[in-house]
């Protein structure tokens, strides 16, 4: 039977130093919280009849395995892997896994515009949608992306 928005909750991963939002580096990533842009996903998935399962972690492992447990409970995914992006196949291969689980992408800051090793993502191979630069509201627009493609069916079965 596939996951809905109405049975199962939209996964939402942040990766490492994405704890330190507020404080860390404001002029590049804003000055919301972790907890500020957790209130803003819980309200746009609400506004589809959704609920989020929102979580973060500094640990390449434990992202792996959260990616592993959507799979399986949730009916889509938002991720920030943050540094992860560029660095990680461990959790490309753990997207892969993921099939016909809506996956969207998000950075707060443009990483085209950054330093060049950030203009590769490794997550950008498997995710359905890339969304950078539009800061903590970038969250809410892939909230809005999993909602959609949930809908057209794109839930995991």
């Amino acid at each position: 039977m596939p996951r809905t928005l109405a049975s199962a909750p939209i996964m939402i991963l942040n990766g490492p130093n994405l704890n330190l939002l507020g404080q860390r580096q404001p002029e590049i990533y804003g000055r919301d919280t972790l907890a500020d842009i957790e209130a803003l996903c819980v309200k746009a998935a609400a506004a589809h009849g959704g609920t989020v399962d929102f979580r973060q972690s500094n640990h390449e492992g434990e992202l792996v395995d959260w990616i592993q447990e959507a799979r399986l409970h949730h009916a889509g995914m938002v991720i920030n892997p943050a540094a992860y992006s560029h660095t990680s196949v461990a959790v490309l291969d753990a997207l892969n896994t993921c099939d016909g689980l809506p996956v969207v992408e998000v950075h707060l800051s443009n990483i085209h515009r950054r330093e060049e090793f950030r203009h590769h993502s490794y997550v950008s191979l498997r995710a359905d949608a890339v969304i950078a630069g539009c800061g903590a509201q970038g969250y809410a627009f892939a909230v809005e992306r999993v909602a959609a493609l949930a809908a057209e069916g794109r839930a995991a079965t």
